[in-house]
C-alpha cells in the first residue's frame, strides 16, 4: 500500500485515482459517493447505498450526471444458479408470476456485543444489511416492489458503541410485498435464527402460472440445488446449472466466482476498462433503499406502504 490516510477527501485531493471502494458504515456513504463523484472517480459502493431513498437517489443522479460507473456490491447477483434461475425466468419457464418466498437466514445477530450495522444510529439493522440482498435479488428476478407491509424483530438487547445504553436496531424482518406487475411475495430476513453448523441459509421459491422453481443457496458447497416443474409435470425435476455459467468457478465453492471471473469487484473494474454498465448499479441500490424505507414506515405505521416505482 503505497499512501494511507485518515481522511479521504485528502485521499481524493492528492489525486492519482481511477475509482474509490466505499466500505465505510452506511451512515456515512452519502458523502464519501458524493465527494468522489464530484472528483470524476468511479464508485463502488457496499450495501446498502445509503441511510435512506432521499440520499440514495441523489447520489444515483450526481453519478449519472458525473458520467462515472457506479455500483453496489449486492453480492448474491453473480451467483450462477441464480444467474440461470434468471435466465430460466427470462425464457418463460414460470410465465405469469403468481407469488414467491425469499429467505435469507442467518446468526450473527445474537451476540450482545456492539456492532454498528445493528446500530439504529448508525444503520437500518439486518433489514439493511442481509435484508438489503434478499430485497435486490426479488426485484432482479421478479421485478419491481409497488407496496410493502412489514413486521420487524428487535429482539437482543446490546449496548451502544461507548459501552453504555443503545439504540438497537431490528435484528430480523418479515415482509410481504406486492410487486408492479401484481404478483405476492414474502421476504424474510434474520440474523437471530440459530442454524447450528450452517453459516447461512437461503432459499427463494417462485410460483407462476406456468411452472414453479425452488432455490436453496447452501453457503459453502455443496452446489445449490435447483428444482423445477412445468405445469403439466406431476414430479418437480432437478434443474443442472450448465457450466458456462460457472466458467472456472468452482460448483462446490459458489463465492470462487469473485476470484476465477468477472463478478463483484472484478466486474466493477472491468466495466471501468471495457467502458461498459456497471450493473447493479447505483439506480439499483436507490431501488432498494425504497423498499426498506417503505418496510420501516410500514412498521411503524402498521400499515401497507406504496412504493413509486415509476423511472427515477
Amino acid at each position: 500500500i503505497p499512501a494511507v490516510y485518515t481522511d479521504y477527501r485528502h485521499m481524493m485531493a492528492a489525486g492519482d485515482l481511477d475509482a474509490v471502494v466505499i466500505g465505510v458504515p452506511d451512515d456515512l456513504h452519502y458523502d464519501v459517493a458524493l465527494a468522489a463523484c464530484d472528483a470524476g472517480l468511479h464508485v463502488l459502493c457496499e450495501k446498502p447505498l445509503a441511510a435512506n431513498a432521499e440520499q440514495a437517489q441523489a447520489m444515483a443522479q450526481r453519478a449519472a450526471a458525473a458520467g462515472v460507473k457506479h455500483m453496489v456490491l449486492y453480492t448474491f447477483r453473480w451467483m450462477p444458479p441464480l444467474q440461470y434461475v434468471r435466465t430460466l425466468i427470462d425464457e418463460g419457464y414460470l410465465g405469469r408470476f403468481y407469488h414467491g418466498e425469499f429467505r435469507y437466514l442467518m446468526g450473527y445477530a445474537r451476540s450482545r456485543d456492539y456492532a454498528w450495522r445493528l446500530d439504529r444510529r448508525r444503520a437500518n439493522g439486518l433489514l439493511g444489511d442481509i435484508g438489503a440482498h434478499v430485497i435486490d435479488t426479488a426485484r432482479w428476478l421478479v421485478g419491481e416492489i409497488a407496496a410493502v407491509n412489514a413486521q420487524l424483530g428487535y429482539f437482543v438487547e446490546r449496548p451502544g458503541a461507548d459501552g453504555g445504553p443503545g439504540e438497537a436496531a431490528n435484528d430480523c424482518a418479515l415482509l410481504l410485498v406486492q410487486f408492479a406487475d401484481g404478483g405476492q411475495g414474502v421476504i424474510q430476513a434474520s440474523g437471530v435464527a440459530h442454524l447450528a453448523d450452517s453459516a447461512l441459509q437461503q432459499q427463494v421459491r417462485l410460483y407462476g402460472e406456468d411452472g414453479t422453481l425452488e432455490i436453496d443457496l447452501p453457503p459453502f458447497g455443496p452446489a445449490a440445488v435447483i428444482r423445477g416443474a412445468r405445469k403439466d409435470e406431476a414430479q418437480m425435476q432437478v434443474l443442472e446449472v450448465p457450466p458456462a455459467y460457472w466458467g472456472a468457478a468452482d460448483p462446490a465453492n459458489p463465492f470462487s466466482v469473485f476470484t476465477t471471473n468477472s463478478a463483484g469487484a472484478r466486474r466493477f473494474i472491468d466495466a471501468i476498462l471495457r467502458d461498459e454498465p456497471a450493473v447493479p448499479s447505483f439506480y439499483d441500490g436507490y431501488r432498494v433503499q425504497q423498499v426498506i424505507d417503505a418496510a420501516l414506515e410500514a412498521h411503524a405505521g402498521g400499515c401497507a406502504v406504496a412504493i413509486e416505482t415509476q423511472a427515477v
